[in-house]
């Protein structure tokens, strides 16, 4: 595909990106498959996953509480547990904001491993990573920013998010569906939005503007991004999805860059 030839443009040292369809075929490449990348919070997909797994395992319910008073698995898949970005401090009653929280992440993460009576990161490896033969991932500390991948990997859960083997597809179009409709906050880095979309675990883009994807980009289209220069969405309408992993932290450059290169995927497409 050319339209990824545009990451060569990036002010980054390196950049790997991929395009994958919704049968799992990889539509194009560029950039080192097998070079390892921080994540950041593109660690938060394969976090919720874990939790999914663990849901239909019976190992936890999505609505058993949870964190603070009053919030569940759920709230603190959706960022509505009240929970502050980056302290473990009560903002709000649970399910009244959206209040992305790296804090919450990792009470999930901690609910779990209780749970489930192994560490979060094994649990992550058993359940999401080995299966799916992810073997260049790894989780080393907060579930909610620590994981490093690989292009390769990345591609392979970006096949799996669109064909799911390792959930039920019912459970896997619940964490796509908004959770707790109209709720407002603030989407890092790009401001308020009115109402902001989150579904357990995964962002919906919505009508959501300014956005990290592009400006053709579906309401249907989830995924994340993350503040080491990465990104993950899927566009169930144009039937593909998009990895892009650089080593250069967000800021002004890649708002300025990704916008653009999704549309160029999209008409590509």
């Amino acid at each position: 595909m050319q339209s990824l030839a545009l990451t060569e443009n990036w002010p980054v040292s390196t950049a790997a990106a991929a395009v994958v369809r919704a049968d799992g075929t990889v539509a194009g490449s560029r950039g080192p498959a097998d070079h390892r990348f921080a994540l950041a919070s593109v660690t938060k997909p394969l976090a919720a996953y874990a939790v999914l797994v663990a849901h239909e395992e019976g190992a936890l319910d999505l609505d058993e509480s949870a964190g603070p008073e009053g919030a569940t698995v759920r709230h603190l898949l959706a960022h509505t547990s009240g929970l502050a970005f980056d302290e473990h401090r009560i903002q709000a009653a649970p399910g009244e904001r959206r209040i992305y929280s790296n804090a919450g992440f990792e009470v999930l993460g901690d609910h779990l491993a209780k749970a489930a009576d192994i560490p979060f990161a094994e649990y992550l490896r058993q359940a999401v990573l080995e299966p799916l033969g992810m073997t260049g991932t790894r989780l080393d500390g907060s579930p909610a920013k620590d994981g490093t991948s690989t292009l390769s990997d990345l591609v392979r859960f970006a096949a799996e998010l669109q064909a799911p083997t390792l959930l039920d597809a019912r459970t896997v179009a619940e964490a796509m569906t908004v959770q707790y409709p109209g709720t407002k906050g603030v989407l890092p880095g790009y401001g308020h939005q009115s109402p902001n979309d989150w579904g357990l675990g995964f962002e919906i883009r919505g009508s959501k503007s300014p956005h990290w994807t592009g400006r053709s980009s579906s309401p249907r289209t989830f995924g994340h991004f993350g503040q080491a220069g990465t990104f993950l969405w899927v566009d169930p309408d144009a039937g593909a999805a998009c990895v892009a992993l650089t080593d250069r932290a967000f800021g002004p450059w890649a708002i300025e860059a990704w916008t653009p290169f999704t549309d160029a995927v999209l008409a590509e497409l």
